[in-house]
């Protein structure tokens, strides 16, 4: 199975389907306090806002805004070189043969200043065997840096992956032998991250963050900061709904560029690193410009998005 990047719809599902593909998901959830306080950036951070991260595990110092790739999008071997010249060097490959692979096949850029992740569909040991062998025969490497159980949305795969012939044994042992760095778990299931967090079996978790999606400040930072695990987040954009307009939107408003999202997410200490997702190299200068103008949010620009964020929340119709 070839995998988008976490938190957006596989190429050929369509987008409103992925949403409500999960039966834990009804219609839109009453806020939690998270999704109320427009004012709630951090105070401590609002003048300090981290470039790099130790993601630990061996791995070099990662640059926060990482790059992702999925299966409906097309990034070539040249623009991931571009990204990593620039200095992004955290790359969430979904599985594709791709401009990520071919760019690590390829020899394009340097192995050893990359942090590789990828996310694995596999529950049991001897597919999670199968599929990493197949990753490192298409990425040329002897080596992913993180490997993340992919979509474990309810209790009874954890559980399944978790067993004694489950795909975390085998990951285990591949970690001591030094062929995966850290282990993860990719999930929409806020509570069931930072219980599976709490069982200490994990190295990382992998969750959706964005401001109309802030559910994760309250079930899941927390745990996280407590436990010193790092976070990458994805869908930093909500789908691009985050850049469109509401018919709630005051008079004459434009929602921000891409960029500010990113930052909105970034300036979360809970926050490792965030995903950008472009299709095409225009995308990608244009998110790449933020590291040109890295900077915590203000206070007024925190809100606005705060703001917007709670309108899009409102306007999605069913919203995990």
């Amino acid at each position: 199975l070839r995998k988008g990047v976490p938190g957006l719809p596989p190429a050929h599902v369509p987008e409103e389907l992925f949403i409500h593909s999960s039966p834990t998901m009804s219609s839109r959830p009453p806020a939690t306090p998270a999704h109320t306080e427009t004012d709630s950036q951090p105070i401590h951070n609002r003048d300090a806002m981290p470039r790099r991260v130790e993601l630990g595990g061996g791995l070099p110092l990662v640059t926060r805004l990482g790059l992702a790739t999925r299966g409906n999008t097309s990034l070539a071997p040249e623009d991931v070189t571009l990204a990593v010249e620039r200095g992004v060097n955290y790359l969430n490959w979904c599985g594709y043969d791709d401009g990520i692979a071919k760019a690590l096949r390829g020899g394009l850029i340097d192995r050893e200043r990359v942090a590789v992740a990828m996310q694995l569909d596999a529950r049991d040991a001897a597919s999670a065997e199968r599929e990493l062998e197949d990753a490192f025969r298409t990425l040329r490497t002897h080596r992913i840096d993180v490997v993340t159980f992919y979509y474990v949305e309810r209790k009874r795969e954890w559980d399944q992956i978790t067993s004694g012939d489950g795909a975390l044994h085998f990951l285990e042992e591949a970690k001591k032998q030094g062929r995966v760095g850290l282990i993860g778990l990719t999930t929409h299931q806020r509570k069931l991250a930072a219980a599976c967090a709490e069982e200490k079996k994990l190295d990382l978790l992998m969750v959706r963050y964005n401001a109309a999606h802030r559910g994760a400040e309250q079930d899941v930072f927390p745990v996280a900061e407590r436990l010193r695990m790092p976070v990458v987040v994805y869908t930093a954009q909500r789908w691009g709904a985050l850049r469109r307009k509401t018919h709630d939107d005051p008079p004459e408003f434009t929602p921000p560029a891409a960029t500010e999202w990113y930052r909105f997410a970034l300036v979360h200490p809970a926050v490792s690193v965030v995903l950008m997702a472009p299709n095409g190299r225009r995308e990608l200068e244009q998110n790449l410009k933020l590291l040109d103008d890295w900077r915590p949010p203000t206070a007024a620009e925190f809100k606005v998005m705060a703001q917007h964020g709670l309108r899009v929340r409102k306007n999605a119709g069913r919203f995990p």
